[in-house]
C-alpha cells in the first residue's frame, strides 16, 4: 500500500473512532509499565479491574518490590498467564529499585534491559507514559494492518518497521490506537464485521482480493 492510500485508511479510522485512544488504566510510568505487562492476552477492563487493587496497595516499584512471585500471584490471577507475570513484575521492581532509584526509564534501550520487556511493551511505556510518538504493534494492530495492507510482514517487529516507513511520526500514536479499536470494534480475528467497515469498498485489500476472487 502506498502512503497516500495509506493516509486514506487511517481518515476513515479517524472519522469512525475520533475519541480512540489508551483503554488502560495509569496516572504514571510505573502503573503504566505494569499494566501493559499484565495487558497480555488479558482485556483492558479485566486489567483494571486488577490494578484498581493492586496499585491501592502497592503505589510504587519499591512497594511492589517486597513482593515475591508467590505473593504476586494471587493479586494478579485474574489476569491469566499469572506465573510468568508474576515473576516478571517481581523482576522488574527489583531491577527498578536497584538501578533505576524506582523510577521507569524513559529510553527504548533501557526498558528493553528490564525482565521481560520487549518491543511492544517499551514502546506502549514510551508513548503513554511519556509522550514518545510510537506504533508498537499488539495482537490487533498486527492482525488490522496486514488484513487492510499496510504491512505484509510476518513478526510484530517487522510490521512495526513497515508502519513506521508507511506512516508520518506524527500520527504514530493515534495510528496505534485506530488500529486497536478497529480490531476490537470491527475487524475481529474471527467474522470480522467487513460488511458495516468503511475500508472494505477501495481501502481494505483483503477485501478487494476476496471479491476478486469471488468475481472469477
Amino acid at each position: 500500500m502506498d502512503a497516500q492510500k495509506a493516509a486514506r485508511v487511517m481518515d476513515e479510522l479517524a472519522k469512525l473512532y475520533p475519541e480512540a485512544r489508551p483503554e488502560l488504566h495509569f496516572s504514571n510510568p510505573f502503573e503504566t509499565l505494569i499494566a501493559t505487562i499484565l495487558s497480555a492476552q488479558c482485556t483492558d477492563r479485566r486489567v483494571n479491574q486488577v490494578t484498581a487493587k493492586l496499585f491501592a496497595q502497592y503505589p510504587d516499584a519499591f512497594a511492589m518490590a517486597k513482593l515475591s512471585p508467590e505473593e504476586l500471584e494471587p493479586l494478579i490471577r485474574e489476569c491469566g498467564l499469572y506465573h510468568n507475570k508474576a515473576k516478571n513484575i517481581a523482576a522488574v521492581c527489583r531491577a527498578l529499585t536497584e538501578h533505576y532509584g524506582g523510577e521507569v526509564p524513559n529510553t527504548r534501550e533501557e526498558l528493553m534491559k528490564l525482565p521481560g520487556v520487549g518491543q511492544k511493551t517499551a514502546g506502549v511505556v514510551l508513548m503513554a507514559a511519556f509522550g514518545d510518538p510510537q506504533i508498537p504493534v499488539d495482537t490487533h494492530v498486527f492482525r488490522v494492518s496486514r488484513r487492510i495492507g499496510l504491512a505484509d510482514a510476518g513478526t510484530p517487529e517487522k510490521v512495526e518497521l513497515q508502519l513506521r516507513a508507511l506512516l508520518p511520526k506524527e500520527i504514530w500514536t493515534f495510528g496505534h490506537h485506530l488500529l486497536i479499536w478497529h480490531g476490537r470494534r470491527c475487524c475481529a480475528a474471527r467474522n470480522p464485521a467487513c460488511e458495516r467497515c468503511p475500508l472494505n469498498e477501495e481501502l481494505c485489500e483483503r477485501h478487494m482480493e476476496s471479491d476478486e476472487k469471488s468475481s472469477k
